[in-house]
Order: C-alpha cells, then sequence, then structure tokens
C-alpha cells in the first residue's frame, strides 16, 4: 500500500480506535495487501449503543453548528486529498483524475447539505395558530416541523470509494439532518475509508460533537451488516450496491419487530431509446458518444447505458458499426474488485447464450473487463426476460425495432429504472410523446441527447426509482431532496415556546 497517512487498520467506536480480533486482508490492483480489523455484532452493537448516546446531544444542535461540522469535515478530507488518491488508485485501481473528481464531489456534497440546512426549508415548518372562538369546537395551535429520526446505518459502494461510501452522500444527509451514523466499511476499498474516517474523527474533535456521532465497523463478511440493519436502536438504513444483497438486507429491515426505512440503490440498465430524426441526423456520432458512455469507469456505474431501444435500418446499422468500432478498440481494463470482474465475466457469458454478440469476443486478463454488446430483435427481447439483468460492467444490448408500436411495447417490459434517455430531434417529438408516460413510471431520471453516467448533485436531482431500481420510489440518494429520508414530521399542539424544537423557536 501506498506511503502517507498511517493505517491503524482499526474500527472508529466512541471516539476511540478499537481492534477486534478477527482480520481481513485487503485486494489491491497494485502495491502490498494490508490487514485490517473485521468487526461483527459487538463491534456493531458497541458503535451503535454510542451513537444513540450521541443522539441526545446531536439531535439537538442548532443547523449552524451542523452546517460548521459538515465543512469541517469536507476540510479534513481535502487535507488529506493526495493519501485519498494514492490509497484510492492502488485499491480499486480507478485513475487519479477520476479519484481527485470524485472526492472534489464527495465534499461539495457536504457543502452542499451545509449551504441547505441553514436555508432551513427543509423543515417544512406549518403552523396552524389558535382559534378559541371557532364554533363549534375551538382550534388548538398546532406546529409542525422536521425532526431527526436517530442513528442511521450506511453501506459503502463498491463503484465509489469516496461519493457513495463513507463520508458519502448517505452520511452527508444523514448528519445534516441531525442523525448520527455507523458506517459498515466496504471490504473493496478498506484503507481508503479508514482515511475518511480519520478525516471525519478529527472533524468531531475540532468542533466538539459528541465522540459517538460517527461510528465506523470494518468487516469482509455478512455478520456486521445484517446485525446494523437489525439492531433496534437503527433507524433507517442507507444501502448502495447489488440487488442480491441489498434485497436481503431490504428484507432483514421489513422482518424486524419494529421494521424500519431501507433506502437501497440496487442498480439499472437504464434503457436509451433512439429515434429516427437523430438516427438520420447523428446516428454514428451518437452511437459514437453511447460507447463512451458505457465504457467510462469499465461500465461499473449504477447508471451505466446497459441497452439501447432502436429502429431496425440503416440509420440505425451506422449507430451499431459506429459503436463497435469504438467499444472494439477499447482495452481491457482493471475492474473494482476480483469479485465484480468474476460475476461481470459470468454476466456476459449467460447472455452470450440468449442473443449474438456484436463486438469482438477477447479474453479479459485476470481482474479486468472488456466491453461486450450484443443485438436482439424487439421480438427476442419480449421473449426473453433473462436479458433484463444487469452486467454490471461495460456489457449492453442493442433492441432493434420494427416500429413506433414495438418499441414502445419493448418500453413497457422494463421493470423499475434509475434513468432512461432519449435520443431525438425536433422531428421526433411527435413520435416521442407516446413513450412519455411510460418513461415517467419507470424511471427517476428522464433526459434527453445526453448519456445518464454522471449523477449532478443540486436541488432538482433524483436518484432513485421504482423497484428493482430502489426500495423507496420517494426517495433519491443524491442531491438535496436526500435529507428527507432521514427525517419524520412531528406536530406540537399548545405547547409552551420554551419546550419546542429551536427550529420552531425560531420561525
Amino acid at each position: 500500500m501506498p506511503d502517507g497517512t498511517p493505517l491503524t487498520g482499526k474500527h472508529l467506536i466512541a471516539g476511540q480506535w478499537v481492534a477486534s480480533d478477527a482480520t481481513f486482508t485487503s485486494d489491491p490492483v497494485t502495491g502490498e495487501p494490508a490487514t485490517f480489523c473485521s468487526g461483527g455484532a459487538a463491534e456493531i452493537d458497541a458503535a451503535v449503543t454510542a451513537a444513540e448516546e450521541a443522539f441526545a446531544t446531536y439531535g439537538w444542535t442548532s443547523r449552524e453548528t451542523r452546517a460548521k461540522f459538515l465543512e469541517a469535515i469536507a476540510d479534513e478530507i481535502e487535507a488529506r486529498g493526495a493519501d485519498l488518491t494514492a490509497y484510492g488508485s492502488a485499491e480499486t485501481g480507478l485513475p487519479e483524475a477520476r479519484l481527485n473528481g470524485e472526492r472534489g464531489r464527495t465534499t461539495g456534497q457536504l457543502r452542499m447539505f451545509a449551504d441547505h440546512i441553514r436555508k432551513g426549508d427543509y423543515l417544512d415548518v406549518r403552523h396552524d395558530a389558535a382559534l378559541p372562538d371557532r364554533q363549534p369546537l375551538p382550534r388548538p395551535d398546532l406546529k409542525l416541523v422536521q425532526r431527526p429520526l436517530g442513528p442511521v446505518g450506511v453501506f459503502g459502494a463498491s463503484n465509489f470509494p469516496l461519493a457513495f461510501s463513507t463520508a458519502g452522500g448517505d452520511t452527508a444527509a444523514a448528519l445534516a439532518a441531525g442523525c448520527p451514523v455507523i458506517y459498515k466499511g466496504h471490504p473493496g476499498h478498506p484503507a481508503t475509508g479508514e482515511i475518511v474516517a480519520q478525516a471525519i474523527d478529527a472533524a468531531i474533535k475540532k468542533t466538539g460533537m459528541p465522540a459517538g456521532t460517527f461510528g465506523f465497523v470494518q468487516s469482509n463478511t455478512n455478520e456486521a451488516g445484517e446485525a446494523l440493519v437489525k439492531h433496534p436502536l437503527i433507524r433507517a438504513v442507507g444501502f448502495t450496491g447489488s440487488f442480491r444483497g441489498g434485497k436481503a438486507l431490504f428484507d432483514l429491515a421489513m422482518s424486524r419487530p419494529e421494521p424500519i426505512p431501507f433506502f437501497g440503490e440496487l442498480g439499472s440498465i437504464n434503457p436509451v431509446f433512439v429515434f429516427p430524426e437523430a438516427l438520420a441526423k447523428r446516428g454514428a456520432a451518437t452511437g459514437e458518444g453511447w460507447a463512451g458512455s458505457l465504457t467510462m469507469g469499465v461500465g461499473q456505474f449504477c447508471t451505466n447505458p446497459g441497452v439501447v431501444v432502436l429502429p431496425a435500418g440503416s440509420d440505425g446499422d451506422a449507430f451499431r458499426d459506429a459503436a463497435v468500432a469504438v467499444l472494439d478498440g477499447t482495452d481491457a481494463q482493471p475492474m473494482l474488485t476480483g469479485g465484480t470482474a468474476e460475476g461481470y465475466a459470468r454476466g456476459v457469458e449467460q447472455t452470450a447464450k440468449a442473443a449474438r454478440q456484436i463486438t469482438q469476443a477477447k479474453p479479459a486478463p485476470k481482474r479486468c473487463g472488456v466491453p461486450a454488446v450484443f443485438e436482439v430483435t424487439a421480438e427476442d427481447w419480449l421473449s426473453k426476460p433473462e436479458l433484463a439483468h444487469e452486467m454490471f460492467g461495460p456489457a449492453a444490448i442493442l433492441v432493434r425495432t420494427d416500429s413506433p408500436e414495438e418499441m414502445l411495447a419493448v418500453a413497457k417490459s422494463f421493470e423499475g429504472q434509475l434513468t432512461t434517455t432519449i435520443q431525438m430531434e425536433d422531428g421526433d417529438i411527435q413520435a416521442v410523446q407516446p413513450l412519455i408516460p411510460v418513461l415517467e413510471r419507470m424511471a427517476g431520471r428522464i433526459l434527453a441527447n445526453g448519456f445518464p453516467t454522471g449523477v449532478e448533485v443540486a436541488d432538482a436531482m433524483v436518484h432513485g426509482g421504482p423497484f428493482p431500481a430502489s426500495t423507496n420510489f420517494g426517495a433519491t440518494s443524491v442531491g438535496s431532496l436526500g435529507i428527507r429520508r432521514f427525517l419524520r414530521p412531528v406536530s406540537y399542539q399548545n405547547l409552551p415556546a420554551a419546550l419546542l424544537p429551536a427550529d420552531l423557536q425560531e420561525s
């Protein structure tokens, strides 16, 4: 592993770096492996108990206090920037430019939430003044405000070691809301995760937050994750990862004696619909652009555009041929983990049994992925539901349609998605119109003339969608709206002002 900020290899519990008997060894792309403690139910219980104790103070801090804490975390992450890039690149194989950009996104969303809570709009303060003389009955004084839930469990994502991990969007939103966080580290990038945890620990001490405000438990087994979801003091969970793992944890959350919200982002194949005028005007250029989006990050994005629906014919062929030329010239690249590469290879192999591969079938070096694109008719797609499974890598399927009615039928076949994209020109508007109600029910974000890789951190962003893209269609894991996942409305009837939350006293 790189030289730089020393690693403890331990867990952060109640403000202390604590060891556990069990350990695991990292599997970096480059450099020597490192050893880390692997926590279980005991470490989770200690971290959650500390978080519940911290909530008695942290849940009642002012918005300004929490905003300064979030900004301090961002500052501490930036101070460790070079080490984060070095560790992140060694562990995941991601290039320096990508990690630097992801670090900027991580600190940017922390500062975004600081600004957001300072404004106070998210509190949704409402006041119905008392009407003592109302007939036939008087109305009491009613005040409503959004309040934090309590300790929140967060799981790190394999494909974003910074922006969706230790201090990623789930952690930032929960801390902004006033909820302590217990983070279960991802074994694919344990060193990167610890360096960020060190940054949060430093910010806690710098700003005087309670020691249990953030807990960090490393693990390479299922025990810690299951214990986190089942712990009776955990009030909600944020998760980004595979459908299989997320659905298992979701089921645990629902089967608790007291079920809790489980905000899981479980992946997507993100269909792209290409219309005739767009094909006629820029078919080849659009195919090249799509190929670039497909291979970005070796296809390891939850918004990877894994299906393209386009008309049969020469214009559609131009899109296909231009894309294939780019993809056949793309070299194999390291994937995030050995398990990711193995899973991708299995997915491609299974798809090859049901569809014709149109890219070159190249052998992939160990832990690497190479592009693989298949082509099917609409009839094939509609009769083979196994084709709709995510391959999580630079692989996709082109679905060729013979009519607008067939394209609409294909659109109606998709389950819930994070995104869907329309490639169109003005002359396509009439053809696109019947698709819009279908796409709106399908996805959390609808794009025109772009590609879904790249999720803007902004007030109007939705990163979520109907099941199975996510476990809660009304939530987003990116953007300021994400704070609502960790709040609940509380109404106060006739309470004296001195007993109200500060945010109501100020309103």
